[in-house]
């Protein structure tokens, strides 16, 4: 399937920073199949500039050290205008989050937290994983903090339990079923972005 006409600017957010992580493995993973979804065959030439790839670990915002409340846009550090102009670009995100005994990662919340303006009017989607409870306590504990930055929860959000049994040397190997979800997650965050557009 391809969403014809699709400009929807998907941001991918990489949760976790910690050594030894899978979560880029299957950051990369989702955007492989957001793709395929976007452009049907994969073959979308230049429309794959509409997918941003944020890797938290490469990005290494310090902890929040802005004097003013983000809500002000007074932003006086460059790493926080240069994240500020990324965020701004996006239509759409995908966090990508571990779970933290029963939370997500500091380093996400931290993200979240630098800006707020930013984010509102956006749909999201959260691909949680971890044990057997697949992540979801930590996705529902996130779920608070997106809606009160104006972040819109889509319904469709990818589950991975037992992460460690999907991982070949290193690379996530998901399966049809969890590309179906992300296709169905994928179409959700296009039709609401386009219904939220004109908030944003």
């Amino acid at each position: 399937m391809r969403l014809h006409g699709c400009m929807t600017r998907i941001m991918i957010i990489v949760g976790s920073v910690r050594p030894g992580r899978v979560g880029l493995s299957v950051a990369e993973w989702v955007r492989d199949r957001i793709q395929e979804t976007l452009h049907g065959d994969g073959s979308g030439g230049g429309d794959a500039a509409s997918l941003d790839l944020v890797d938290l670990a490469e990005l290494n915002l310090p902890f929040l050290d802005e004097p003013h409340h983000p809500v002000k846009k007074a932003y006086t550090k460059p790493h926080t205008v240069a994240w500020s102009e990324r965020v701004s670009a996006a239509d759409a995100v995908v966090l990508i989050s571990p779970e933290y005994n029963h939370s997500y990662s500091p380093a996400l919340k931290n993200a979240l937290d630098f800006l707020y303006t930013e984010w509102a009017h956006k749909p999201v989607a959260v691909v949680s994983y971890g044990g057997a409870s697949a992540g979801t306590r930590g996705a529902a504990a996130l779920a608070p903090v997106l809606a009160s930055v104006g972040l819109v929860k889509v319904a469709a959000n990818p589950e991975i339990n037992f992460i460690g049994t999907k991982m070949v040397d290193g690379v996530f190997q998901g399966d049809d079923k969890l590309a179906g979800t992300v296709a169905a997650m994928t179409r959700m965050l296009v039709e609401t972005s386009e219904a939220l557009k004109p908030l944003r």
